[in-house]
C-alpha cells in the first residue's frame, strides 16, 4: 500500500499507545524462497541496540491487507513480497521475525511507544511521517489506475468517473481529491471517490461494475489485473513515482541497522531473488538509504 498519508494527532497518538495498537495473536508465517535461506550479517548485527540484539526478536508491525506486498493468507499469517524481505532483514539481524497485525494507522504510533521495532507496510516516504519515525527506502512505488477490461479511463481526465480506493491510502487522502477538486475548478463534475477499508473490495467494485477505475500503487494494481483473469487492464502510466520505507524509531540505533541489514540482502542478490519472486522487480533500488525523499 501506498503508504497511507494520513497520520492521527498528536493527541490521537497518545490515545492509541495506551490502548494498544497491535493483535499479539498473529500466526507465524511460512517462510520459503529466498527469504529462508539468509544468514546473519555480522557488520549489520553489531549495529543492532543492546536491548534488541538480547531479545532474539524482531518485532514488526503491518497491517498485512495490501496484495502483493502484504496480507493474509488463509490462516491468517501475514504473506508478501513486504513481508519475505522484512523476514529476510531479520534474518540478516540474527534475530527471529515475530509479525504483528495492525491497522495501518496504529504502526506509527506503536514504533513511536516502542511497543514494536520495524514497521513494514508500504509506508510511502513523506516529510510529515518523517517528523515522527525515520525511514529506512527500499522500493520505488507509482500510483497506478486500472479499469474494466475494454473500458477506457484515462486518469488525468477522470471528472465525473466512480474511482474506487482503499481507505486511508495517498490515493484516498489526496491523489483522487486533488483530481476532483482540478474538475471542479474547471466546470467539471467531481470525481466520485468510492472508499474501502481493503483493496481487494476496492477491486471488486470495479469488477463488478460498482466503479470505473480504481487507483492504487503500481504492485498492488498489477497484481490485482493478474489476479482477475482478464476482466482488469491498466489505465494509463505509472505516475508520481515515490520511495517505500520501513518505519523505525528516531536516534536509537535501529535504522542503521536495518539499512545495513537490507543493503546486506541487495549486495548478495536475496532481495532481488524476493522481488522476482512475486514479479515486482521493477521497483528495486541498488542502495539503500535513510530518509531520502527523492528517488532514482
Amino acid at each position: 500500500m501506498r503508504a497511507r498519508f494520513v497520520l492521527p494527532a498528536l493527541g490521537a497518538v497518545a490515545a492509541l499507545l495506551l490502548t494498544g495498537c497491535v493483535d499479539n495473536s498473529t500466526p507465524a508465517p511460512e517462510t520459503s524462497g529466498a527469504a529462508s535461506s539468509v544468514t546473519a550479517d555480522d557488520a549489520a548485527v553489531a549495529l543492532l541496540p543492546a536491548d534488541v540484539a538480547a531479545s532474539g526478536t524482531l518485532s514488526i508491525g503491518t497491517d498485512a491487507a495490501y496484495p502483493p506486498n502484504e496480507y493474509k493468507d488463509s490462516a491468517g499469517a501475514p504473506i508478501g513480497w513486504g513481508i519475505d524481505l522484512a523476514t529476510a532483514i531479520a534474518g540478516k539481524l540474527g534475530l527471529d521475525p515475530d509479525f504483528q497485525i495492525s491497522k495501518f494507522d496504529n504502526i506509527i504510533p506503536s514504533i513511536v511507544g516502542e511497543k514494536i521495532n520495524i514497521g513494514e507496510s508500504s509506508f510511502t516516504v513523506n516529510a510529515a511521517r518523517m517528523e515522527q519515525v525515520d525511514f529506512v527506502n527500499y522500493y520505488e512505488s507509482g500510483i497506478q489506475w486500472a479499469s474494466a477490461t475494454g473500458t477506457d479511463v484515462d486518469p488525468d481526465n477522470a471528472c465525473g468517473l466512480r474511482v474506487a480506493v482503499q481507505a486511508t491510502t495517498v490515493q484516498d487522502t489526496d491523489e483522487v481529491p486533488a483530481k476532483s477538486d482540478a474538475c471542479v475548478a474547471a466546470g467539471l463534475e467531481p470525481i466520485e471517490k468510492l472508499q474501502f477499508d481493503t483493496q481487494d473490495l476496492a477491486t471488486n467494485a470495479v469488477v463488478l461494475g460498482q466503479a470505473d477505475a480504481l487507483s492504487a500503487d503500481s504492485p498492488v494494481t498489477f497484481y490485482a489485473i493478474s489476479q482477475n483473469d482478464g476482466d482488469l487492464q491498466a489505465a494509463g502510466e505509472t505516475f508520481d513515482v515515490t520511495p517505500y520505507g520501513i518505519a523505525l524509531a528516531k536516534g536509537n540505533g535501529m535504522a542503521e541497522a536495518v539499512q545495513a541489514a537490507l543493503q546486506s540482502l541487495v549486495d548478495d542478490g536475496t532481495y532481488d531473488d524476493i522481488l522476482n519472486e512475486w514479479g515486482v522487480a521493477d521497483g528495486g533500488i541498488s542502495t539503500i538509504t535513510i530518509n531520502e525523499l527523492a528517488v532514482g
